[in-house]
C-alpha cells in the first residue's frame, strides 16, 4: 500500500508539473486588456499603447487599451481589482494613483501594494520647472531667494491636487523652506496656458506640452526634476545641480495586475515588457518625446513603490493636501 501511495503521489506530482508547464506555454490564448485609468492622450495612455503594441507582437495575441478614467484613477483601478488574476486584464498606472492617493483619500477602496500584483516599472516622465519671463528670476537659486523675500506671494500652476506636478511644487517648498502657493487648474493643458500668460508664473511641466514654448521664449526653463540630466535634453540642468541639492521629482508609470497573479505569467509579461522598452527604436522615440524608459523586475518595482509611498506620504502630510 505504501509503495502504491508513493507511486501515486509521484504520478500526481508529475502531472501537476506538466499541467503547470502546459499552462505557462498556453498563455496567452486570447486577447489581453490594458486598462489605463486616465483619458486618452496623456502620458500613461502613451506608454500603455507603446507597451501594448510590443506585447501584441511578442505574445502573438491582440492587446488593446481601454481607457477607464474617473475619480483620480480610482475607478479604473477598481475595475482591475475585480478582474480575474489570469493575466488577461492588466493596467498601466502612475505615481498619483499608486503612491499618492493612499495619503489624500481617507477611505481609498484598495491598497495599492496588497490589492495588485506589481509586474514592471516602465518609464518616468521628467518634469521641467519653468517660469514666465516677467518673473525676475533666471535660476533655481534666484527663485528660492525671491520666494523667501516674498513668502506666500508667489504662485505656481498645478494640474490638480495630488498631481505629480503639484507634489513636485510642494517638495520644492519643503526642501527650499519657501512658501510658493499652488493655484489648481483642471489638467496640464490649462496649467501651461496659465504659465504662458503669467497668471500663475511657475509650473512643473511634463516635457511634451511645454518644450515648444521654452524654445520659442514664451517661458524660461530653470531645471529638470530628474536626478540626472535627460540625454535628449542635455541643455537643461537638474534642479538639484541648479540650486536645490537632493531634489528629485518626476511622474512615472508601471504595469500592474490584480492580486495573486500566477508567478509564471507575471514573469512572462515582465520579460516582454522589458524587452519592448529595451528596443533601440522605442528608446529613441521615447527619449525624443521627453520620456525616460525605466524597465525593472517585479521585485524592483515593489521596492520602488514602497520608497515612493514613503516619500510622497510625507510630502502630502506636510502640505496638508486634500482631494478636490
Amino acid at each position: 500500500m505504501e509503495t502504491r501511495t508513493i507511486i501515486g503521489a509521484l504520478v500526481l506530482g508529475a502531472l501537476s508539473l506538466q499541467a503547470a508547464a502546459v499552462s505557462a506555454q498556453a498563455y496567452p490564448s486570447k486577447p489581453i486588456r490594458i486598462i489605463v485609468p486616465f483619458p486618452a492622450g496623456g502620458g500613461v495612455d502613451y506608454i500603455g499603447r507603446i507597451v501594448g503594441k510590443g506585447l501584441s507582437e511578442r505574445l502573438g495575441q491582440q492587446v488593446f487599451v481601454e481607457n477607464r478614467a474617473g475619480a483620480n484613477a480610482i475607478l479604473g483601478l477598481e475595475v482591475l481589482k475585480a478582474a480575474p488574476p489570469d493575466g488577461y486584464t492588466i493596467a498601466a498606472a502612475s505615481a498619483g494613483p499608486l503612491a499618492v492617493n493612499p495619503f489624500i483619500y481617507a477611505k481609498l477602496p484598495h491598497d495599492t501594494l496588497k490589492d495588485f500584483t506589481q509586474i514592471a516599472n516602465m518609464v518616468n516622465f521628467p518634469l521641467l520647472l519653468v517660469t514666465h519671463p516677467s518673473l525676475p528670476v533666471k535660476s533655481v537659486k534666484e527663485l528660492i531667494a525671491l520666494a523667501r523675500a516674498r513668502p506666500g506671494e508667489v504662485t505656481y500652476a498645478s494640474p490638480g491636487a495630488g498631481n505629480s506636478s503639484h507634489l513636485a511644487g510642494e517638495l520644492f517648498n519643503s526642501m527650499a523652506k519657501v512658501k510658493i502657493l499652488a493655484v489648481h487648474y483642471k489638467g496640464m493643458a490649462p496649467s501651461v496656458v496659465s504659465v504662458i500668460s503669467g497668471e500663475a508664473p511657475i509650473l512643473y511641466a511634463s516635457i511634451p506640452p511645454i518644450l515648444g514654448h521654452v524654445r520659442a521664449g514664451r517661458v524660461r526653463a530653470l531645471g529638470i526634476g530628474n536626478a540626472k540630466r535627460v540625454p535628449s535634453l542635455p541643455e537643461f540642468p537638474t534642479i538639484a545641480e541648479a540650486g536645490l541639492p537632493g531634489y528629485e521629482a518626476y511622474a512615472w508609470a508601471g504595469m500592474i495586475g490584480p492580486a495573486n497573479m500566477p508567478r509564471d505569467i507575471v514573469l512572462r509579461l515582465n520579460k516582454e515588457i522589458v524587452a519592448t522598452l529595451n528596443q533601440k527604436d522605442v528608446i529613441n522615440r521615447m527619449l525624443a518625446d521627453g520620456t525616460v524608459p525605466t524597465p525593472s523586475s517585479p521585485e524592483e518595482f515593489v521596492a520602488y513603490m514602497k520608497s515612493e509611498l514613503k516619500k510622497w506620504g510625507e510630502v502630502v502630510r506636510l502640505a496638508g493636501i486634500k482631494p478636490e
